[in-house]
C-alpha cells in the first residue's frame, strides 16, 4: 500500500457527495427484504475474523520467497478447500524493483463456480519485506497485521460463513494477491525505472492476474478489494480511483454500511486516488473494482503504523473488522 502523493495519484477528483449520515449505532442485520423476498443473512464473526488475522501473523512476515510465505499459502488453500470453494493458484516469478528474483503466488477460492453473474472480491497476502518508514530495524519485514492479513482475514471469514450456510443466489471469487507490497516508496527509496513490462513496482500479483485470468474469458459483475481494513478507528474514504471506475459500487457499499450502522467507519467523502490492486483490475481486466481502504490524513494517510513495526496484532480491531465484513456480506447477500 502506497502513501497518496502526486507521484501515486491515479485520477484527482473533486467529487462531493452529498448523502446524509446515518446513525453509527448498529442496526438489525439477521433479516431484511429484498424485492418482496425474506433474505436472511448469516452472522459474520469477528472472533473468527480476528483469529484468521491472528494465525497470519503466527507465520511470521509472508514476504514472497519466505517458509512463512509458502506455509501461509498451504494453509489459506487448505481453509478455502474445507468451506467448499474450488480453488485454483497462479504461480509465477519476478524481479523486483531492488533486484530480487521472487516466486508469487496468487489464489483464487469459487464459489457457485456454475453462477453466470459474480462479484469478485479481493485482498493481498504478502507482507513488506522492509519498515522503510519506521526508525528502528529498517531492513526487516514487517508483521503486517493490518496491511495484508487483515483484508485476508475477512475473506477467510466470509469464506467460513458462506460455505457453512445457504450461500447468496451468486457467484463469488475471492482472490488473494500475491506481491503488492513489494514496491519502490520514493518517499523513502530513491525511484527506480520500471523494466519488464510492469506498469509499477506494486501491485506486482494483481497486474499478472488481469493481463493473464485464471480463466479465459473471465468476468464479474463488480470487485471489492479489502486494504488496510482491521486497526483499531479505522475509516474508510471514498477512494478517487473507485469513483472514477465504480461510483455505483461505492454508492451500493457505503449505502449498506450506513444503513447497517456503521457510518463511522464508512465516510462519505472522496479522497484522492491512490495506486492499489483495484487500478488494474478496472484497468486491464475491465471490472468495475472498490478499494475499501483505511484513510488517516492526521497520521501519515495510512496511520502512523504504515510500513513500520507497528503494524502488528496489537493494532487489530474485532469491531473494524466486524464493520467491513459485515457490510461486505450484506452486499453480497442482497444481489
Amino acid at each position: 500500500m502506497k502513501f497518496i502523493n502526486k507521484n501515486k495519484i491515479v485520477v484527482a477528483l473533486l467529487l462531493t457527495v452529498l448523502w446524509s449520515c446515518d446513525s453509527n449505532k448498529k442496526a438489525e442485520k439477521e433479516v431484511s427484504s429484498k424485492e418482496g423476498k425474506v433474505v436472511n443473512v448469516p452472522n459474520f464473526n469477528a472472533d473468527s475474523a480476528y483469529n484468521f488475522v491472528e494465525k497470519q501473523v503466527a507465520f511470521g512476515p509472508r514476504v514472497p520467497g519466505s517458509e512463512a510465505h509458502k506455509e501461509a499459502a498451504v494453509y489459506f488453500i487448505e481453509k478455502f478447500e474445507s468451506y467448499g470453494a474450488k480453488v485454483q493458484t497462479q504461480d509465477f516469478e519476478v524481479t523486483t524493483f531492488d533486484n530480487q528474483t521472487v516466486p508469487l503466488r496468487n489464489i483464487i477460492a469459487s464459489f457457485n463456480p456454475e453462477k453466470k453473474k459474480r462479484v469478485l472480491l479481493a485482498a493481498h497476502w504478502d507482507s513488506r519485506p522492509f519498515a522503510d518508514k519506521d526508525t528502528e530495524r529498517q531492513f526487516e519485514p514487517i508483521d503486517a497485521a493490518n496491511d495484508g492479513a487483515s483484508g485476508v482475514g475477512v475473506l477467510l471469514e466470509l469464506a467460513r460463513v458462506i460455505g457453512n450456510n445457504t450461500p447468496p443466489e451468486i457467484g463469488i471469487d475471492m482472490i488473494l494477491f500475491d506481491g503488492e507490497d513489494w514496491g519502490n516508496d520514493t518517499s523513502t527509496q530513491d525511484p527506480v525505472e520500471l523494466r519488464d513490462g510492469w506498469d509499477s513496482w506494486w501491485c506486482l500479483g494483481s497486474q499478472y492476474w488481469s493481463k493473464n485470468k485464471h480463466e479465459a474469458g473471465y468476468s464479474a459483475y463488480y470487485g471489492i478489494l479489502l486494504d488496510m481494513v482491521g486497526a483499531k478507528g479505522s475509516q474508510f474514504h471514498m477512494e478517487g480511483g473507485s469513483m472514477y471506475y465504480a461510483p455505483g459500487v461505492m454508492q451500493k457499499v457505503w449505502n449498506r454500511a450506513h444503513k447497517l450502522g456503521f457510518g463511522r467507519y464508512f465516510v462519505k467523502n472522496t479522497i484522492d486516488g491512490i495506486t492499489d490492486d483495484h487500478v488494474f483490475v478496472n484497468e486491464y481486466a475491465k471490472i468495475p473494482m472498490i478499494d475499501i481502504v483505511h484513510y488517516d490524513p492526521e497520521h501519515g494517510y495510512f496511520g502512523d503504523y504504515h510500513h513500520t513495526h507497528k503494524d502488528n496484532i496489537g493494532i487489530i480491531s474485532e469491531e473494524t473488522l466486524e464493520a467491513v465484513g459485515e457490510t461486505v456480506l450484506h452486499v453480497l447477500y442482497h444481489e
